[in-house]
């Protein structure tokens, strides 16, 4: 039976919206921003919109000068993701997690570095000597820890303070 106001009548107060219609939301908000800033700058792109692991995911493919929106290993593009979070924030009133990737930059990165953390957390295995990483993005040492953490007998963690921030790789006690 539906709930009803004091003076009898129904109660219409729109429902709090699920998680993921939430992230849904914040898609579509940086897609529209987004739109906007492609638009700015004259430059062509798809963009596409998805929820993956409990964050919206915005994508822009295909257009020739995206590279230019990445930028040097991925500094413009760090940007542009927190200008969009920003953004996002701002018509929403929540904190985003957003994640943005360019050209599939992103991706691409992901696979050059789950290769990394493997081929490292293997040599620290069998030399028992711990390995310390350049520094790295919030992004770039995840998709290290997650590489590492399939490795049986290694640890890593990162220490230091962002922009210097980096991964370390040792064996593991036991």
């Amino acid at each position: 039976m539906p709930k009803t106001a004091e003076d009898g009548s129904a109660d219409t107060a729109p429902k709090p919206a699920s998680a993921e219609e939430q992230l849904i939301r914040e898609g579509d908000i940086a897609g529209d921003y987004l739109e906007r800033l492609l638009d700015l700058l004259d430059y062509d792109g798809d963009i596409d919109l998805d929820v993956e692991a409990g964050r919206a995911i915005v994508s822009i493919d295909g257009g020739e000068d995206l590279d230019k929106l990445v930028g040097d290993r991925g500094a413009v593009l760090e940007s542009l993701q927190e200008l969009t979070r920003l953004a996002v924030q701002q018509a929403s009133g929540n904190r985003s997690r957003l994640m943005l990737d360019i050209a599939q930059w992103r991706q691409g990165r992901r696979d050059e570095l789950t290769e990394l953390g493997t081929r490292t957390a293997k040599e620290v295995l069998d030399s028992g000597q711990p390995a310390k990483l350049r520094p790295m993005t919030p992004f770039e040492r995840k998709v290290v820890h997650d590489a590492v953490s399939r490795i049986k007998g290694v640890n890593s963690e990162s220490e230091g303070e962002e922009p210097r921030r980096q991964v370390v790789i040792f064996r593991s006690g036991g």
